[in-house]
């Protein structure tokens, strides 16, 4: 009899995790919404832009950056938005975050950024000309779009290394700002290389041993990252871009110590009590190219970044309108 019941309470085990892998995203499905599309072609141009007429984007090379930012502002300005800027200072270089903002006034507001540096003079592509041309073509998208509250997205220079986890990075330099003001933030989105897609078997790494059998070993998704903290954040998030469309996405809460996790501008606001969160491709656990000159436009799978551009609008969408 006992040997009956361990194997019933085995077999119902094997069930219980069966359900919640395989059978939970068949019994539920998200409610699909009606979100406009992205424009493909706007992306090829705006990373190849970026990465091929605009190399080197680095922060010993200033002179590049402002030719980036300048970029940018044209870029945003095309929209109709409100677009302004926020100038700093780091060893005697200036550097600027470029701003714009859609929706109304409001006590609180959303913010959705992207670095536009590069490491060490590469071309930066997928990191993070990608991120930069996904906030452009998403300043497109909600130009058209009512909004009951505001919506901020700032373009940010030095993100990588030597001023990652510094005070000299951009986005610390707007999110302190924010605090400064004391202005108050529902979330803040960062897209941090979102056009790098693999079906091929093994094609996705994790920081862990057994990730894949629980997330798959194919990098063909886009991932939603935060702490434990932001927990419904992430899920929320999450919830939302899948109703967009069906590339699959995917989500992790973990410890920032977790390498990857606290890797791009979202880190930045954790530091000064925001809530926020990563949309990535999962940089280097994917992309071989990462940091290093293999990281060129032709590398991007456009149709499938588009679909993320998708995601994150039904993402803003939601957090903007949401009580």
């Amino acid at each position: 009899m006992k040997k009956i019941l361990l194997g019933l309470s085995v077999l119902l085990l094997f069930a219980v995790v069966l359900l919640f892998f395989v059978a939970q995203p068949i019994l539920f499905q998200p409610v699909r919404r009606t979100v406009p599309a992205a424009d493909q072609q706007r992306l090829r141009t705006h990373v190849v832009t970026l990465s091929q007429q605009l190399p080197a984007r680095d922060g010993e090379k200033p002179q590049n950056l402002q030719r980036a930012a300048k970029y940018i502002a044209e870029e945003f300005k095309k929209t109709g938005g409100q677009v302004n800027e926020q100038t700093f200072q780091v060893d005697g270089r200036q550097y600027r975050n470029v701003i714009v903002r859609f929706g109304v006034e409001s006590a609180e507001r959303l913010v959705v950024g992207a670095h536009y540096d590069t490491f060490a003079g590469l071309p930066g592509a997928d990191d993070n000309a990608s991120g930069i041309a996904g906030l452009l073509e998403l300043a497109a998208l909600l130009s058209k779009t009512q909004l009951p509250r505001q919506v901020e997205l700032v373009a940010y220079p030095l993100e990588e290394p030597p001023y990652f986890r510094s005070q000299s990075m951009g986005s610390m330099q707007h999110a302190r700002w924010l605090k400064e003001q004391k202005v108050k933030l529902r979330a803040m989105l960062s897209l941090e290389m979102i056009g790098y897609f693999s079906d091929a078997n093994n094609s996705q790494q994790y920081p862990f041993p057994g990730l894949g059998w629980i997330y798959g070993k194919r990098g063909n998704f886009i991932t939603v990252a935060g702490r434990f903290a932001d927990e419904s954040l992430v899920r929320r998030v999450k919830r939302s871009m899948t109703s967009a469309n069906n590339l699959p996405v995917h989500s992790i809460n973990a410890e920032a110590s977790v390498p990857g996790i606290d890797f791009s501008d979202h880190r930045s606001y954790w530091q000064y009590g925001y809530p926020a969160a990563m949309i990535t491709d999962t940089a280097f656990y994917r992309n071989p190219h990462y940091h290093s000159a293999g990281d060129v436009a032709e590398t991007l799978d456009y149709s499938r970044m588009a679909q993320v551009v998708q995601q994150v609008y039904s993402a803003v969408l939601d957090l903007a309108r949401a009580k």
